[in-house]
């Protein structure tokens, strides 16, 4: 591991303790319009996961949030993240048998090759140093075996600004190296990467400080604005798959 991965996984680790601390208020899911979009995010996960009978990894599970409900699926849901502290908040809200935890380095994890038929994530992959992880997503997959991640697009407004400006990167409480991803380029990076069957989708215009009383409406006409060619582009997020063949 060169010097700077190792400084970013130090600052990933510091992040985490600093969530640990001051609540998860950061990840904006718990506002009204913060809930529907986290809810949203969970129908997408659990879709593709199906029924119960895989070998699935979380990656960056954080404090559990998703990962309770992954296990709703019945799955075998591993769950990992680069933080002790946000990993001990995660194994107190979710008990279930068919959960486990560990603290791994997603580039280089103890797992054998071929372990897991799916890997998941939110909001993960743009706090980690890409190709190393990818090589080490497709290592740990079986073959046929898929990848779905949800990931900031840095084609819209606000997310451009607050991942290159640092006064504002710290002011919304990302970690230093964090990022965002650019849809045609990610796709270029997991196919070579070993991937196929590589789908990205801008979605999710929903803000999370729109009033509740706006929703109803909002987001029906929001969802109906992801399918406006070249307006699309600019949403807030990106739907992630792909598949080693």
């Amino acid at each position: 591991m060169n010097k700077a991965t190792g400084q970013r996984l130090h600052n990933e680790q510091e992040h985490g303790r600093w969530i640990a601390e001051h609540g998860e208020e950061i990840w904006n899911w718990s506002s009204p319009a913060g809930q529907r979009r986290w809810q949203r995010r969970v129908a997408l996960f659990t879709a593709f996961l199906g029924q119960q009978g895989k070998k699935v990894l979380e990656i960056g599970c954080g404090t559990g949030l998703f990962t309770q409900e992954l296990a709703h699926t019945g799955q075998s849901i591993t769950a990992i993240d680069i933080s002790p502290d946000l990993l001990e908040k995660a194994k107190q809200r979710v008990t279930a048998t068919n959960v486990s935890f560990a603290c791994e380095n997603a580039y280089q994890t103890t797992f054998a090759d071929n372990s897991f038929q799916a890997i998941v994530g939110s909001s993960c992959l743009h706090h980690l140093e890409l190709q190393p992880a990818l090589r080490e997503f497709h290592r740990l997959l079986q073959a046929g075996g898929s990848i779905m991640f949800t990931e900031p697009n840095m084609l819209n407004p606000q997310i451009m600004l607050q991942k290159n400006i640092p006064w504002l990167k710290r002011r919304a409480g990302d970690s230093p190296d964090e990022t965002a991803f650019i849809r045609f380029m990610l796709a270029r990076q997991l196919s070579n990467a070993g991937f196929d069957r590589i789908t990205i989708t801008p979605f999710d215009f929903l803000h999370p400080a729109l009033p509740e009383l706006t929703l109803n409406i909002a987001e029906p006409l929001l969802e109906f604005v992801e399918k406006i060619p070249c307006l699309k582009e600019i949403a807030g997020s990106l739907i992630i798959t792909a598949t080693k063949p």
